[in-house]
């Protein structure tokens, strides 16, 4: 009994944090968020491409530690988030986000300090009930939304039809407990 009290305690957490439904339906979701994406296929692979060749140059970096930065580009502007150690890493994340072939701009939205396994859970848990709203909200497509969730400061990035959209997506993460402050980069296609 006590080999499998950590591996169900496992089970729980991820399914607490949103994961499991990410694992499950991760690979029929793929395909629904390139057929309601407002980009055209050659602007996402675009996009996709830069984001990998950031997070590329980030791993292979010395001072960047990339596993803590998320990385979103939409238009070919690119948006970090995440919590690093120092200073300097962030600044030099930033550069390397700049110097990548097909990067418009790059928004810096990195926290400074470390991030206890509490803030981490909670991140978790917030942006899980964000994404179950965004889910549920009948006028937002929201695969076509990034939530990312970093001491309580949210970042919704993506493509929405209307300013509508834009504005209700923002209105839903600020008013979901736990949220301490909402970045926008959602772009309006129309």
């Amino acid at each position: 009994m006590k080999i499998y009290l950590p591996a169900v305690a496992f089970v729980m957490i991820i399914a607490m944090t949103g994961c499991t439904a990410a694992v499950v339906a991760g690979g029929a979701t793929g395909g629904y968020a390139v057929a309601t994406d407002e980009r055209s296929v050659d602007r996402m692979v675009d996009d996709s491409t830069i984001t990998s060749r950031i997070n590329t140059d980030m791993i292979n970096d010395p001072v960047v530690k990339a596993r803590q930065i998320d990385v979103d580009t939409v238009g070919g502007n690119v948006t970090l988030t995440g919590v690093v150690g120092t200073r300097e890493e962030a600044d030099r994340a930033v550069a390397i986000a700049g110097r990548a072939a097909g990067v418009k701009s790059v928004k810096d939205n990195l926290q400074i300090g470390e991030k206890s396994w509490a803030e981490f859970f909670n991140d978790r848990v917030l942006g899980s009930k964000i994404k179950s709203k965004l889910i549920v909200e009948p006028e937002i497509r929201s695969l076509n939304i990034d939530v990312d969730v970093h001491r309580g400061i949210v970042t919704l990035t993506g493509m929405v039809d209307t300013g509508y959209q834009k504005n209700r997506a923002i209105e839903i993460a600020r008013t979901t407990e736990g949220t301490l402050r909402v970045v926008d980069n959602l772009k309006v296609y129309k």
